[in-house]
């Protein structure tokens, strides 16, 4: 079993040992619509069920706190099912004194729609360069709420004890964040709610599947705009989470740069076709059979790529496409235009022994030198998995600090390392 939240981060580093990935693995439900889906819960007093739901992740049994401060009750069905009830009208201020998480900010708007105001503590997450909320404020108050802060909380409030009112949003950016909330806080407000210039991906349209199937009026028309008529309430549903995209890539690359042999059942081949043409050109080998893809590890060559809106490359795959980069023979170039200059875990690969410079905003890596073990930190989720991976390729132990990063976005990290044959010690226990 893995140890609670507190006793994790208390004794938060991972040791990695050189190890060549083999065997069979499940991608889990993905952690960017499962938090969504959670804050979408608050919308509703009815039952909902979400099944292939990542019970085991960090972010998730906070989030789960959050929801149960608020008035909700969570019960675990089995590994990947959780039961989601209501014992009285959610609470309008969550009071909050431990991690807070990003998706914060759809609570807002969740608690704004269903009771008219809300406060929750500012977002946390990862740190990622610019991501301020200003767009989630726009939105918000285009809506017809106030917005304001108060101390460390962000709070919100329709004037008059009336709901939000349906209106033309424009986001000036394709945000994740600025699409979803503004599809939750329009599902129980008067009138058409247009949102222009919205962000369509995956998680998104998992959003909005699962909306619908509470009884939410919503029609995607591509990325043009979504129409959200509202609707004076909701009901209950039993929904299935999307797998995740970047365990996937995770188990796909480190197959592909310790010569391993891997089986990854559930593969979100829709999800990732963009990615995967990258991958192969640059000498991955894999194989699909249904909904499975079959890696087997060889030499890889040097990758160039940018980060885009979907169905380009997320930028949160960009540091495990980085260690690729830095396994192959010669240079690969990376350049993040969602969130400029996100190449901090750089320096940590660096100590690594992989050779990289930066030059206006692009990441160049020279590959082919040997990586070996070192003392690194996992600056967020994402750096932190980058680390693991590159420790699998290293010739000698790697120990990362900070290691609770990886817990907030991988479920069954325990079991999964352990069915690879991955060499890897949390805390005092070992993993493999």
């Amino acid at each position: 079993m893995l140890k609670t939240p507190e006793a994790i981060k208390s004794s938060s580093s991972i040791t990695v040992l050189p190890s060549k990935l083999v065997g069979e693995v499940r991608v889990s439900g993905a952690k960017n619509s499962a938090l969504r889906l959670l804050a979408a819960s608050l919308l509703t007093p009815a039952i909902i069920r979400l099944k292939n739901y990542p019970s085991t992740l960090l972010d998730a049994r906070l989030h789960i706190e959050m929801l149960e401060k608020l008035g909700k009750k969570c019960r675990l069905l089995g590994d990947d099912e959780i039961e989601i009830s209501e014992i009285e009208i959610p609470k309008s201020e969550l009071v909050w004194d431990k991690r807070s998480i990003r998706n914060t900010l759809l609570i807002l708007g969740a608690l704004t729609a269903r009771t008219g105001k809300g406060k929750v503590p500012l977002p946390g997450g990862c740190k990622l360069g610019d991501r301020n909320y200003d767009i989630h404020i726009m939105l918000l108050k285009a809506l017809g709420a106030n917005v304001w802060e108060e101390e460390n909380y962000l709070c919100a409030e329709v004037p008059n004890g009336k709901r939000l009112r349906g209106t033309d949003v424009f986001l000036p950016i394709r945000s994740t964040g600025a699409t979803e909330n503004s599809i939750i806080a329009a599902c129980l407000a008067e009138g058409t709610t247009r949102i222009w210039g919205p962000h369509i991906r995956p998680e998104i349209l998992d959003l909005v599947r699962f909306l619908r199937s509470l009884g939410a009026k919503i029609e995607v028309r591509g990325q043009e705009s979504i129409l959200v008529d509202g609707v004076a309430e909701l009901g209950g549903t039993t929904h299935e989470v999307i797998p995740d995209n970047i365990e996937a890539l995770t188990w796909l690359i480190g197959a592909a740069i310790t010569s391993g042999d891997v089986e990854i059942l559930d593969f979100p081949f829709n999800h990732l076709e963009v990615p995967l043409i990258h991958l192969r050109e640059s000498g991955v080998r894999f194989y699909r059979l249904e909904n499975r893809l079959i890696v087997r590890g060889g030499d890889c060559y040097p990758v160039d790529i940018s980060t885009g809106p979907y169905p380009g490359i997320n930028s949160d795959m960009q540091p495990l496409l980085a260690v690729l980069g830095a396994v192959a023979l010669g240079e690969s170039r990376i350049i993040d235009l969602r969130f400029p200059g996100r190449y901090a875990y750089a320096e940590e690969l660096a100590k690594m022994g992989i050779a990289f410079k930066v030059k206006n905003n692009l990441l160049i890596i020279e590959g082919g030198h040997p990586i070996h073990g070192a003392q690194v930190t996992a600056l967020d989720l994402r750096a932190g998995a980058a680390l693991m991976v590159a420790g699998f390729a290293a010739n000698s132990p790697t120990n990362i600090n900070d290691a609770w990063q990886i817990l907030r976005g991988y479920d069954h990290l325990e079991k999964k390392l352990s069915q690879l044959g991955a060499k890897v010690t949390l805390g005092s226990y070992s993993l493999n």
